[in-house]
């Protein structure tokens, strides 16, 4: 059973950090993409960042926010930095079985994590 715990969320004033974690179990975790995605109320969810062999970002939280993983800890991590109140929003991870390509797609990925809510108190 492929699961995705995600955690490190919480309450933040504007301009404060956060580290994220996401914790893999149930693949072969080097053998997968992973991407960070977020959503907030009444809106589509959202890229932010994936990590295969290269390390990707949206435009939107690039050189705000960065992406690192640690397979001997199958877990992945997004630090979130100068954080705003528009950055409010339920933060997800997700898997995808291709360890080389880029995916910015929520459509693409197999699986998500449960998701850790982020609140940027202005």
């Amino acid at each position: 059973q492929v699961q995705l715990d995600e955690s490190g969320g919480g309450l933040v004033q504007a301009g404060g950090s956060l580290r994220l974690s996401c914790a893999a179990s149930g693949i072969t975790f080097s053998s997968y993409a992973m991407g960070w995605f977020r959503q907030a109320p009444g809106k589509e969810r959202e890229f932010l960042a994936g990590i295969s062999w290269t390390t990707y970002y949206a435009d939107s939280v690039k050189g705000r926010f960065t992406m690192s993983r640690d397979n001997a800890k199958n877990t992945v991590y997004l630090q979130l930095n100068s954080l705003k109140p528009e950055d409010t929003a339920v933060y997800y991870c997700a898997a995808v079985g291709d360890p080389s390509g880029e995916y910015d797609i929520d459509t693409e990925y197999d699986y998500w994590g449960q998701g850790t809510q982020v609140t940027v108190s202005s």
